[in-house]
This record gives structure tokens, sequence and C-alpha cells, in this order.
């Protein structure tokens, strides 16, 4: 039996190889894709090797992931539930995506995968798998079917004389570009304050500059493309801003959530980057499109937000809603400025050739007004509907 094993070098997924061996006999082929997972991939190849891997492949994603993921998440101003920016459900479909890919090209019999039976991860990585695979190429998800908790993955590597990954110790970590997600210890309970310990990217407050980080980002057709008046790289524009953002204590999110599989659980992120750039984004809209728009785009964003954290990402419903995401970003171009300091994020500023806004009118001083009875007459009529109502029904 020929394997293709989604493998970030973790702790579950450590073990499941070494089961794949030494329980079933089959020859395991890993693949590692990287989207940005720094630490996770340090020494991966060589512990997968190690475990007794026939071949490993690391596959380079992280321009993909950015330019064809995380960009229109932006587009999208995707925030799930109003607060997670879909790190780990963006990657996933991606991730899933290449492993296919190699499934095809070794010819392998199974793929498989470390999600479990309780996590979102599991629908991400089977829809997609299904979406890219053969019909005879059979998905199987070992710590799902044989219920592993932890304790297991670390009692199957530790009785085949196998080290336990150190990041696995004591919080269970998923790191791609877009977010960082730490679950497990203490966090459990919702209503613990996470400790400082937990947190990799975003500064303590305490130890945050005295002074405020002002970024210009530029914007065209709703892709970020500058700052400060500097072009960069897709990729390094996520790194600059998850560094500079982080280093003045923004970013973090903690919150309850609502998952795939009917389960409420506590949830805590870092994503200096990604807040940054949805809302910077997200202002710009506002001053770019009309009302009316602005409605329709926020019913839209959050039935495409929903559907990725969903694992619905190869639903054509997805490329219909990409449709319209796309023709009104085509006015979401310009420049906002943000104001970083001491973990909070305020837009100070923004232009654009598009903008809505005209101080020619607006301005009190000197700006156009309506006519005294152009006025009454809109009054009158915006509120018809109303006050009909409240004739015809006698109450207030």
């Amino acid at each position: 039996m020929k394997v293709v094993l989604a493998y970030s070098g973790g702790l579950d997924t450590s073990a499941i190889l070494v089961l794949l061996r030494k329980k079933y006999n089959a020859e395991v082929i890993t693949v590692t894709v990287d989207v940005g997972q720094e630490e996770e991939l340090k020494g991966v190849e060589e512990r997968a090797y190690l475990l007794g891997a026939s071949k490993h492949y690391t596959i380079d994603a992280k321009k993909e992931f950015v330019e064809n993921y995380v960009f229109k998440a932006v587009k999208a101003n995707a925030l799930y539930e109003g607060k997670y920016p879909l790190g780990t459900a963006l990657a996933r479909p991606l991730i899933a995506k290449k492993v296919a890919e190699i499934a095809l090209k070794e010819g392998a019999d199974v793929v498989a995968h470390g999600c479990t039976g309780k996590g979102n991860d599991q629908v991400r990585f089977d829809l997609t798998l299904k979406a890219y695979l053969k019909p005879d190429v059979k998905i199987i998800a070992p710590v799902r079917e044989l219920k592993l908790t932890r304790m297991d993955s670390i009692k199957i590597l530790a009785e085949n004389g196998y080290e336990v990954p150190k990041q696995h110790k004591k919080y269970s970590i998923d790191e791609n570009l877009w977010s960082r997600s730490i679950e497990g210890g203490e966090l459990d309970d919702p209503f613990v304050e996470p400790p400082e310990e937990a947190f990799e990217w975003i500064q303590p407050l305490g130890k945050t500059p005295n002074e405020p980080l002002y970024l210009t980002i530029e914007f065209d057709k709703g892709v970020p493309t500058k700052i400060d008046g500097v072009k960069v790289d897709p990729v390094e524009m996520i790194k600059i801003l998850n560094r500079s953002v982080g280093m003045y204590g923004f970013g973090r999110v903690d919150l309850i959530e609502s998952r795939v599989v009917g389960l409420k659980s506590r949830e805590v992120y870092e994503a200096p980057a990604a807040l940054t750039l949805i809302e910077a984004h997200a202002d710009l809209e506002r001053m770019v499109l009309t009302p009316r728009e602005l409605r329709l785009k926020r019913l839209v964003d959050q039935v495409w937000t929903d559907l990725v954290y969903q694992g619905l990402w190869i639903d054509p419903t997805r490329v219909h809603l990409e449709k319209v995401i796309d023709s009104m970003n085509n006015y979401v171009s310009g420049e906002v400025r943000v104001k970083v300091y001491k973990g909070s994020l305020n837009i100070v500023g923004r232009r654009s050739a598009y903008s809505l806004y005209r101080r020619e009118v607006i301005d009190y001083n000197f700006g156009w007004y309506p006519s005294d009875e152009e006025a009454r007459g809109f009054i009158n009529i915006h509120g018809l509907y109303a006050l009909t109502a409240l004739s015809v029904r006698g109450s207030k």
C-alpha cells in the first residue's frame, strides 16, 4: 500500500507516519506545504525520513497562498463571526490540493491526514481531496478513525523510540503567514486569560515602543501593493506587517468560535497583518462605494467567509461571489494611513481617486446646501411610510 501523508512534522502526523509503517506496513510518502509556518518547517524533512518516509516533498506555496487565497480574503473583508481572519481555513484547501497533486503523481492508493473528529479541518481536507483525487484513491484520517488523543500520539512515538516534537509539548500550534492559532493547556478554560508565553508574534503592551507607528498602505483594486509608497512583494508585505504591527502589540484574537461540526471552541490567534489589511481595506471601501453597494458587499462578504470557514472552497458559489467582490473592488484603489500604538490600531487618514467624499459639498462653512423646500420635501417623502403606518395603527 502506498500512502501520501499530509505531513506537518508535528505530534499527530509524526505518530501517524510511524503507525502507517508499523501497523499497516505501508510505504509512506510525506508532503509538507510551506504556507509560511517557519518554525514548523525546521527539520521537517529530516524528521520525516527519520520516522521512515520513503520520499518527502516540501512544496513552497507561500506566493500562491497570498495571491490566490489571502488577497481574496482581504477583498472580502473576511472575518469569521466578526473576528477570525480565516488563517487556517484559507490554507487547508491549498495544502489539500498540493497533497492531491503529489498523490496523483506518485500513484498513491491512499491519502492520509492528521485531522481529528472534533475539528473543522477534517471537512476542509476531505472535501478538497475528493475534488482533486481519482475516485479509487482512499482518504483516511487515523486520528479520527482511531480516536487518538495527544497522549496516544506521544505514546506511539515513545514506544517506537522516537522523540516527541518539542513545539507540541504544551500548546497545539497552527501557523502560516496569515495567522498563528494557539490551542490547548490552560486555554481550554475560556475564563482564563491567555498567558504571555503563548504568544510569539505580538509583544506584551509593557514591552511595546512608547511612540506610535504610522503606516500608509496603498491598494490597487482591493489588493495591497505598497507600504509607505514602496512597492512590496506580496509575501514580504505580510511578513513585514506581522513583524512591525506585532511589535506594537496589535493583532490578538480571543473568541468563542462556532465550529462546523456543531461545537463551540475557545480559539486564540495572532494575526497582525491580517487584521491591519482587512481594517484598512474596509475603510477604503467606505470611501469609494455607495451605501447600497456597501450593504450588498457586506452580505456577499459574509457568505463568502462562511463558505471558506466551513470547508467549502470547492463550492461553485464561492466563484460566483468572487465575481461580485472583484467587480466592487475595481474602485477600491487608494491609500489608507494607520496608527498603531500600545495594542490598538486606528485609521487616521485615507484618500482615493474614486472617493465619493467631496469637501466642497460636505463642508458646513462654504459647502452646497439644499434649499429649505428641497430639504422639507425629501424628509416628508423619506418618512412617508413610517408616518402612514403610525397613523393607521395608532401607536408609536
